[in-house]
């Protein structure tokens, strides 16, 4: 991959990546106001349970995809970025544009969420 192309990538890749720390940041610290709120009722403490949880889940989606997104990073300083980590073969520019944190070309991408490639760990 030419130079031009792989530093347009990093600055993608960075930007996106102190985006998502600050919304793990934030999602915690909303997480922890909702443990501070004083339910008074069995409605309230059901929706500070319901909001808790949510923030839970929407925390851990983000931290997975900010975990995606610094293995990228590493790949691009380690020389592999835009190589599927499966076959080798070079990653479609196009998908790499949609999604720069990919591991995999579409067609590992497609065996694996059929079952017919183990996932690498991360």
């Amino acid at each position: 991959m030419e130079k031009k192309k792989l530093e347009s990538f990093k600055k993608k890749l960075e930007s996106r990546q102190q985006d998502l720390r600050r919304m793990v940041t934030r999602t915690e610290q909303d997480g922890r106001t909702v443990d501070e709120d004083s339910a008074q009722d069995i409605a309230d403490r059901a929706a500070s349970s319901y909001n808790k949880e949510f923030l839970f889940s929407q925390s851990n989606n983000d931290r997975q995809l900010l975990q995606m997104v610094e293995n990228a990073l590493a790949r691009i300083r380690e020389g592999s970025f835009g190589e599927c980590i499966a076959c080798g073969k070079e990653i479609n520019a196009k998908r790499l544009e949609a999604v720069p944190w990919t591991r995999h070309c579409i067609e590992c991408q497609e065996k694996l969420e059929q079952g017919l490639l183990e996932p690498a760990p991360q």
